[in-house]
């Protein structure tokens, strides 16, 4: 028999479809959360005492376990029985110590790996599994939204795939792509699904644009943190969160209901794998998961409770835009305007009609200067033609000519 505990995520439950795909009813697959892992694999191993079969194996994917079950496994792997844990996130990579373990976060051209991935290949190498090019478009797919390459790629089917995954329950999604995945000729989705994704992409729109207006900024350790509180679409939520505020250092969306916080960012020098690990999580450097610890509930929810949310940016301007020759403006929730120009060699700021001492290379850097210590957004149009009118002396009809220019 063989055995998988795996993670309850797409990429998680990737692995248990190849896992049934290779070994049909001889697969016993589990989904487990991560705090769950550990009681099912000490269960698992107590239950095995004395009672090992020659041909049993037990595989963990997607998942790490903590110390006391590393010796546990090392103990069953001496006596003779069969296991190996398949991981892909940093985090875990110490485990690799233990000849049961392969944790791989990338491969050797660069790409990102995925447990899925890694656990497709590793069954291939044994000879459990003939590879099929629906196959292997189906561990693409997941390979690529796990990792988020599927944005740099431009394969929104990846994403999709993660959307139907979210719309169906683990055991209807599972039986639904082991059928698909036995149809030759590549992995596809038929006309009802596309139409149930058209629908949902729309309901993650409207969904996204309401969280937009709870998104509340502060900092914690220094760091510049992006707190809002959704139990759906994480990783929408987060990708629009991190284009939008590329000020913020991360994104920390709160799950109240299941007490987990999930960590995202867009930049390199951030690592919200470490920041994860403090609270007993951990994952990938760009995206990671915790639980809400104590400490961390009086981090990110009860420090931040009195905050009131972020205004975003006004996106209909024509005028008041970012890089403007005439300069941008901005304002904060205590009234305060932030003026944004250059002198033709560096960027500063005027703030209530006296000029700040510090001195910016260039727009982008003084913008987050402005979002990151006063919370400012960029007004609407009108609001800046008023303060050009009333700072810079135009006449009217003289801004409106200069203005249109710029059109």
């Amino acid at each position: 028999m063989y055995y998988l505990y795996t993670h309850n995520d797409l990429d998680g439950v990737g692995c248990g479809i190849v896992a049934r795909f290779a070994f049909g009813e001889n697969a016993e697959v589990r989904y487990n959360s991560v705090d769950g892992l550990n009681r099912e694999v000490e269960r698992f191993l107590e239950r095995k005492k004395n009672k090992r079969k020659k041909n049993d194996f037990l595989f963990i994917t997607d998942l790490s376990v903590n110390e006391e079950n590393s010796k546990r496994l090392t103990e069953f792997d001496k006596a003779g029985a069969r296991v190996k844990l398949i991981d892909h996130h940093k985090s875990a990579l110490h485990l690799n110590q233990f000849p049961w373990a392969t944790v791989n976060v990338n491969y050797e051209d660069g790409r990102l790996a995925s447990a899925t991935s890694l656990f497709y290949e590793y069954l291939h190498q044994q000879g459990w599994i003939q590879p099929t090019e629906t196959l292997k478009q189906f561990v693409e797919l997941v390979r690529q939204y796990d990792t988020w390459e599927w944005e740099a790629n431009d394969n929104p089917q990846a994403k999709r795939l993660n959307d139907l995954f979210f719309m169906w329950s683990i055991d209807e999604f599972e039986e639904k792509m082991l059928e698909r995945l036995r149809i030759p000729g590549g992995f596809s989705f038929n006309e009802f699904e596309e139409k149930l994704l058209d629908l949902e992409s729309e309901k993650i729109e409207r969904y996204v644009r309401r969280k937009k207006r709870e998104l509340v900024q502060t900092f914690i350790e220094d760091r510049c943190v992006g707190i809002v509180h959704a139990e759906l679409y994480h990783s929408e939520l987060s990708s629009e969160f991190g284009k939008n505020n590329p000020h913020m250092d991360y994104i920390a969306i709160l799950n109240m209901g299941g007490r987990k916080i999930s960590l995202r960012t867009i930049h390199d020098e951030v690592d919200v794998s470490e920041i994860a690990g403090q609270y007993g999580g951990g994952g990938h450097a760009k995206a990671s998961g915790c639980p809400l610890t104590v400490e961390a509930y009086k981090k990110y929810v009860e420090g931040p409770f009195a905050i009131d949310p972020m205004r975003p940016d006004e996106s209909r301007n024509r005028f008041n835009a970012k890089g403007s020759e005439y300069g941008t403006l901005y304002e904060n929730r205590e009234s305060e305007q932030f003026y944004l120009f250059t002198n033709g060699r560096s960027w500063l700021i005027d703030r209530n009609g006296e000029k700040l001492e510090e001195v910016f290379l260039s727009h982008e850097e003084a913008e987050r200067f402005i979002k990151r210590h006063h919370q400012a957004w960029l007004v609407r149009d009108e609001l800046f033609v008023k303060y050009l009118m009333e700072h810079m002396l135009f006449t009217k009809k003289e801004l409106e000519s200069a203005l249109h220019g710029l059109e």
